[in-house]
């Protein structure tokens, strides 16, 4: 997490650490309800027994699409289609799966994951919910295309507040491929949702032996395997066939959740390339388009050219929330430093990427939370 000290905004230490919503004092009624119903969500999990010695750990698993369920073109040495196989066909091809735990398997959607939208994201969260509301599985895995699997576990990480696990998984090879990696990573993706560990970690996303938290994973290569990387934070864990190991117990910090939106769309955010010879004619594009925020992915530490600047700062004077973030792939944008946040009535995405900025953005938006301290806040507790 962030350190409190670098953000210098008026009332922002009138703000405590929250799990939801608001200042202790001062909370909207939209922050208050979204305080109220995730830790609603969470009690009711909480109450919810764990399986039994001896009974196999319940897993559900939601099937989304993506190259894990692709099957290879036959006119083409490296081409194939996401989304054909079905969720049991997947299940279907991970030998003695069925030995690690009790599995269902849903199919939410069968697309690749460059297609995958708000409507899909509200499904999945209202599912899940309802699944662990009902106390139909002790961990659920979701499958997934690896292009946008990071935003997709982001999402749930904020909108899902029970502590049993949500584990996402892909593959960077078809089904059908020479060496295929879906099924052990499906494999895998089971055994941690299985493990009593896994509780109180969120959303994690399993790939290549690999466990990753939902906020820092992110994708760095087009084709291989080992595409996946927690560059701020390293991996939470890994895992092999003998056992899931994590590198350090579940954080005692409570996760910043949100209800889930009521409706799809999610409020419109842009993000914003910074580049040489950069002129504001993406902000205002994204402005004329009805944009209610605005991320900037910038150079180095958030910065950008100087009209860029300049018309972000006004878009901020208009209500529009803006958030500084880097195009780099690591590292924090520190508030205050190369620009003067406080002057321009920017927000600093801390080490949050691009995309997952936006996502918290829109859920910040769809819970009317607009207030820059309070946002600036829970920049720094997601």
């Amino acid at each position: 997490m962030a350190r409190i000290s670098i953000f210098g905004m008026v009332g922002l230490a009138a703000c405590s650490a929250v799990l939801v919503a608001g200042c202790a004092n001062g909370s909207t009624d939209s922050e208050s309800a979204a305080q109220s119903s995730a830790a609603s969500q969470t009690a009711t999990s909480t109450a919810k027994s764990t399986p039994a010695p001896g009974q196999l750990p319940r897993i559900t698993i939601l099937a989304t699409g993506g190259t894990i369920a692709g099957k290879a073109n036959a006119n083409s040495a490296v081409g194939y289609t996401a989304g054909e196989a079905t969720a049991q066909d997947l299940i279907d091809a991970v030998p003695g799966i069925d030995k690690i735990a009790k599995l269902d398997a849903e199919q939410i959607a069968n697309i690749g994951s460059q297609d995958m939208n708000d409507e899909v994201w509200l499904t999945l969260a209202n599912r899940i919910n309802q699944i662990f509301a009902d106390d139909k599985a002790d961990g659920v895995v979701v499958t997934h295309g690896t292009d946008t699997i990071e935003e997709t576990a982001f999402f749930l990480d904020h909108v899902v507040a029970s502590p049993k696990p949500v584990v996402l998984v892909g593959s960077m090879r078809p089904s059908t491929a020479l060496s295929a990696d879906g099924p052990a990573n499906l494999r895998s993706a089971v055994q941690v949702a299985a493990d009593a560990d896994a509780r109180d970690r969120g959303t994690m996303v399993v790939l290549n032996d690999t466990i990753h938290g939902a906020k820092d994973v992110t994708k760095t290569n087009t084709t291989s395997v080992q595409t996946f990387v927690s560059p701020n934070t390293g991996p939470l864990g890994h895992v092999d066939a003998a056992a899931v190991t994590f590198a350090e117990p579940a954080s005692a910090h409570p996760r910043l959740t949100f209800p889930v939106p009521g409706k799809s769309p999610l409020p419109q955010v842009a993000i914003v390339y910074s580049h040489a010879g950069m002129d504001a004619t993406q902000v205002n594009d994204a402005l004329g388009h009805g944009a209610q925020g605005i991320v900037l992915a910038g150079v180095g530490d958030g910065n950008t050219a100087k009209p860029v600047v300049a018309a972000l700062s006004a878009a901020a004077g208009k209500g529009v929330l803006v958030i500084r973030s880097s195009r780099v792939g690591s590292g924090s944008v520190v508030r205050n430093a190369e620009l003067n946040d406080d002057e321009l009535g920017t927000i600093s995405a801390l080490d949050l990427n691009p995309a997952k900025a936006r996502i918290l953005t829109q859920l910040l938006l769809a819970n009317g939370i607009t207030d820059k301290a309070k946002v600036q806040q829970d920049f720094a507790d997601c």
